[in-house]
């Protein structure tokens, strides 16, 4: 069984951008309010994060209760790990997640500047200074035989489609326009050489547009 690389839930604005500027540890996704981006997932029955029962339910709901489904390991840049720029200054910054990550897998953290791994609950952070086809290996390795997903953010998800490494995407268009940030794409047309395309409305507002390779 073939194992995939896949993104998913990566949320951008109508300009197609999916984080802003000056990351903090107060801010990580910068100058950008990821509500925005994410209240389509935020509003489900499935969001982990929901306090209080209801939700609204339909084709968000599906995607966002699919999100760990057969996920073995996951991939991020550093800056979805954390703010940090160059050589590590606090190894006691463990990241925005607390001691209970929600990844439950193998996370290999893609950086310059590695440093050891470490374990909160479930989750093994791994930190590699490798080429996008090598992590790729050792994440499918580690998976055993589950998917990989893909987690993140813009710079490592246009890396691994440069590379030609990416099965799936599932990208959430909001219907926010933020003008300046981090963007993912001038136009989801620039895929359509390597990949098919579904663009499905929701209720919510948010357009999903699903891509598969050719």
């Amino acid at each position: 069984m073939s194992q995939l690389l896949k993104v998913q839930h990566f949320a951008v604005s109508r300009d197609g951008i999916a984080a802003g500027e000056e990351q903090s540890r107060e801010r990580p996704f910068g100058h950008v309010d990821p509500q925005r981006l994410f209240a389509w997932a935020m509003a489900t029955a499935s969001w982990p994060g929901r306090a209080e029962p209801g939700g609204s339910r339909g084709l968000d709901d599906y995607l966002t209760r699919d999100f760990a489904h057969n996920i073995g390991a996951e991939i991020m840049g550093r800056n979805k790990f954390g703010p940090q720029r160059g050589p590590w200054q606090d190894h006691e910054w463990r990241g925005w997640w607390g001691d209970e990550p929600p990844f439950h897998t193998p996370v290999f953290v893609l950086t310059h500047h590695p440093r050891p791994s470490f374990t909160l609950s479930d989750t093994t952070f791994h930190f590699v200074d490798e080429d996008p086809a090598t992590v790729l290996g050792r994440a499918r390795e580690a998976a055993r035989g589950k998917d990989v997903r893909l987690g993140g953010g813009v710079t490592t998800v246009r890396q691994f489609l440069d590379a030609d490494l990416v099965d799936t995407l599932h990208v959430a268009v909001a219907p926010v326009t933020l003008g300046h940030g981090l963007r993912l794409w001038e136009s989801p047309d620039e895929l359509l050489d390597r990949y098919h395309l579904d663009v499905v409305p929701s209720p919510s507002g948010v357009t999903h547009h699903l891509f598969w390779r050719r």
